[in-house]
């Protein structure tokens, strides 16, 4: 541990910051972790697109479909890639506490930076501020690592504003990446950022949020490594100018970015968003793969409409790309 639990929020407020990716977690033909793509991604993104954190099997790196021990070697992977060069964050979300505690004193042993837990799915629940304090709060006295927390809809609800200040009293809860309404996550910063560090994962909104909420940390999805190029780093020139204050150029970098972004939304088929990430980054010459069941793979005629969509949005023309 780089820092005491009591001192977690303020390594957090010196460290965590910046822009910080959600990392896909690439397959192999066999469905087999490929090990190797992972860390050619992991030094791609850091050393070329700038990227400042990341963010290890979470939703976008099917979490859900890969057992304990894979979720805890790609922390392994992750920390030992970074060797201080990036930061790394790692999900422990999970409907059982046992395997939320096993992985979040896991990904503390072997030296990630933090660890997010998604709120759970409650059932039967309607009023669950009770709950969800008491969740939080003993995830936080098994471990001294900072902790984020992570509101999304998918929990089958949102948790308020309120209900986050007042989980940002516990010593070691540093952040969250809040998944809400932007009325939802400015109340929050107001509320409480003097003692929790508030992000969303939409791109599209990061830049207003640096402007209008004097955000610094962009707490994660995909876009760092699917919206940029070793020789076109739109996210991160457009951001370090925000953070600078050069509002006027920043904004016009961030909107030459529409054409992409709209590509990337027009080719992406209902019910595939990693697989049809993946195929994304394969294009932009990355390590991609197959996706696990539950979730559906591309079939050729989407991945023919992805790659005309790619190919006229202007990014990516240097990219030696080996994807058919």
């Amino acid at each position: 541990m780089k820092y005491s639990r009591n001192d977690a929020k303020d390594y957090a407020r010196q460290n965590f910051k910046g822009i910080w990716a959600a990392a896909l977690t690439p397959f192999r033909p066999d469905l087999s972790i490929d090990e190797a793509g992972f860390r050619k991604n992991l030094a791609h993104w850091n050393a070329d697109l700038g990227v400042d954190g990341v963010f290890v099997a979470g939703k976008q790196g099917e979490f859900f479909a890969m057992s304990v021990p894979e979720r805890k070697r790609c922390f392994e992977i992750a920390v030992d890639a970074a060797k201080g060069k990036f930061g790394t964050i790692m999900s422990c979300s999970d409907q059982n506490m046992d395997t939320v505690i096993d992985l979040a004193k896991h990904a503390q042993g072997v030296g990630a930076d933090y660890i997010v837990v998604h709120a759970p799915v409650l059932h039967f629940l309607k009023s669950q501020d009770e709950t969800l304090y008491d969740y939080y709060k003993y995830i936080s006295e098994q471990v001294d690592i900072g902790i984020a927390l992570w509101s999304h809809p998918d929990s089958g609800y949102l948790m308020s504003p309120e209900l986050c200040a007042r989980i940002a009293d516990i010593p070691n809860v540093v952040a969250i990446k809040y998944s809400v309404p932007r009325e939802m996550y400015a109340k929050l910063t107001k509320l409480a950022s003097d003692r929790i560090i508030v992000s969303t994962a939409s791109e599209e909104e990061w830049f207003d949020n640096i402007v209008e909420l004097g955000w610094r940390l962009y707490l994660c999805s995909n876009p760092p490594y699917l919206l940029q190029t070793k020789t076109d780093r739109r996210m991160r020139d457009y951001t370090d100018l925000a953070f600078k204050g050069d509002v006027k150029q920043a904004r016009a970098i961030r909107d030459s970015l529409e054409p992409v972004r709209q590509a990337f939304k027009r080719s992406r088929p209902a019910e595939k968003p990693q697989a049809h990430s993946k195929y994304w980054q394969e294009l932009l010459g990355q390590v991609g793969g197959p996706v696990r069941r539950p979730l559906l793979q591309m079939t050729d005629a989407e991945k023919k409409a992805t790659r005309e969509a790619f190919e006229a949005c202007g990014l990516g023309r240097t990219a030696q790309s080996s994807a058919a």
